[in-house]
C-alpha cells in the first residue's frame, strides 16, 4: 500500500485531532462494496481518497466527488460531519463542581 500523509494534516488535526488522514487509491482503501458499485466513471486505481481508514472518515477536499457521494451513502463519515455531529463530538469534558450554595441570609 502506498499511503501518503495528507499535506493538509495541520488543518485536519484542528478539526479532528484523533484522526490521521492519508491518501490512498480507492482500490488500496478497500472501500465497502455498496460504495464501490456507485463509482463508475474512472478506474479505481486512478482516483485517490483522503481518509482515516480505521475510523471510516474521509476528507472531501481531497477525494473525488463521486467517491464522496458513494461514501456518504454508506457508514463512512465526511470529516466535517465527524467533527460536528458524529463520533468526533464525543469529547469527554471535565467535571466541574457546582458553586456551594449559601442558604444563610446576608446581613443588612
Amino acid at each position: 500500500m502506498s499511503a501518503r500523509t495528507c499535506p493538509d494534516w495541520p488543518k485536519l488535526m484542528e478539526l479532528a485531532s484523533d484522526l490521521q488522514f492519508k491518501h490512498f487509491t480507492v482500490t488500496e482503501a478497500q472501500l465497502p462494496a455498496d460504495a464501490l458499485t456507485q463509482i463508475s466513471h474512472v478506474s479505481l486505481d486512478d482516483i485517490e481518497i483522503c481518509c482515516d481508514l480505521d475510523h471510516h472518515v474521509f476528507n472531501p477536499a481531497h477525494t473525488d466527488p463521486e467517491v464522496c457521494a458513494a461514501l456518504r451513502a454508506s457508514h463512512w463519515f465526511d470529516v466535517r460531519e465527524w467533527a460536528t455531529s458524529g463520533p468526533g463530538t464525543d469529547v469527554e469534558l471535565p467535571q466541574v463542581d457546582p458553586e456551594p450554595q449559601n442558604d444563610t441570609p446576608h446581613a443588612a
